[in-house]
């Protein structure tokens, strides 16, 4: 089953739900629609995690790249909506540090103001 791309506005930020596993080539399909949305809404971006069950080695490195390039332009992923296993993962592999994550969409929005 591939990946579906839910993609709306929140006032002036985007707002990214990917809904399914974030795992091999879906997450690959992932990271080109995230870098394609924020050319589009200058950074102002939020990926709502909700909807992803789990993640691969590739998911985490999708993740990890697009937090990347985002920081060479001073902007930061930010994250809501992760679940338990996806926050043990981040947290373990010791990369929560490379994300903005906040409790619900409205305070990532929020951060933007």
């Amino acid at each position: 089953m591939e990946m579906e791309i839910s993609e709306y506005s929140h006032g002036a930020v985007s707002v990214l739900k990917p809904n399914g596993p974030l795992v091999g080539d879906d997450a690959d399909k992932f990271k080109s629609r995230v870098l394609e949305v924020r050319t589009k809404s200058l950074g102002r971006m939020v990926l709502d995690l909700s909807g992803i069950p789990y993640v691969d080695s590739r998911g985490l490195e999708v993740l990890v790249e697009v937090s990347d390039e985002l920081a060479e332009s001073g902007q930061a992923l930010k994250l809501c909506g992760s679940n338990e296993v996806l926050r043990e993962v981040l947290d373990l592999t010791e990369l929560t540090s490379l994300f903005e994550r906040f409790v619900d969409l409205n305070a990532a929005v929020r951060s933007f103001l």
